[in-house]
């Protein structure tokens, strides 16, 4: 991508390029619980973070078109694994456990962070994390939390709006500047937010495009499992 090139605009080809990633086989193929459980080192990784009930297995289904490839628990924070999933052999997604779940005990919430943390600064193939912020809801504590620890781990990250559909004009225009403003206090934000609805399909192919265009500008791009 050249200096010249807008960053929100996606071309056809790049649209097309997002549509064939996520057109490939995607499957389940590894879940950790701990760090010496990860898988070994392969190709790209792509992660999926966000607080409990924001949509996380509802986004990631609807990227790869498969309704029950993430499931959803039905108690919030009950998943304490990082699930791993092969798309085509080209890109692992990752999908990492809900935070924010206020039932929790407050030991539990710190193993989730010491996990996490050592998780995103130890995975040099991990080439973006795509944080999850409900769009009807502020922003809370624990999102702004996750945000300071991704500029430790100095990973990049990217914001993306769920359940955008049925908000009017003026609402989401006024979410999107409450967070870029917060993202600019950020050096680990990449600036560009992503608005989505896994009903409606709002933003999935620019989010498809998003992820394939960060992969292949990463150069580590290979096989997983």
């Amino acid at each position: 991508m050249t200096r010249k090139e807008d960053p929100t605009v996606f071309t056809e080809e790049q649209i097309e390029n997002g549509r064939l990633l996520f057109a490939a086989e995607c499957e389940f193929f590894f879940g950790a619980q701990k760090l010496d459980q990860l898988p070994p080192l392969a190709g790209s990784e792509v992660a999926f973070a966000g607080r409990s009930n924001v949509g996380k297995s509802s986004l990631i289904n609807a990227l790869t078109g498969r309704n029950r490839l993430a499931r959803a628990s039905s108690e919030p924070g009950r998943t304490k694994q990082l699930n791993f999933f092969d798309l085509g052999g080209r890109l692992a997604l990752v999908d990492m456990p809900g935070y924010g779940f206020a039932k929790a005990a407050k030991s539990v919430k710190e193993e989730w962070q010491t996990m996490m943390f050592a998780y995103l600064r130890g995975r040099p193939t991990l080439t973006r994390v795509f944080l999850l912020l409900d769009a009807r809801i502020e922003l809370k504590q624990a999102d702004r939390d996750v945000m300071e620890m991704l500029d430790r781990a100095a990973v990049l990250f990217q914001v993306v709006l769920t359940k955008a559909d049925g908000m009017g004009p003026n609402k989401l225009k006024a979410k999107i500047a409450e967070v870029e403003a917060v993202l600019a206090k950020h050096a680990a934000a990449y600036p560009h937010i992503v608005i989505t609805s896994s009903e409606t399909g709002l933003g999935i192919e620019t989010l498809r495009a998003e992820i394939a265009r960060s992969c292949a500008g990463s150069g580590s791009e290979g096989e997983q499992g």
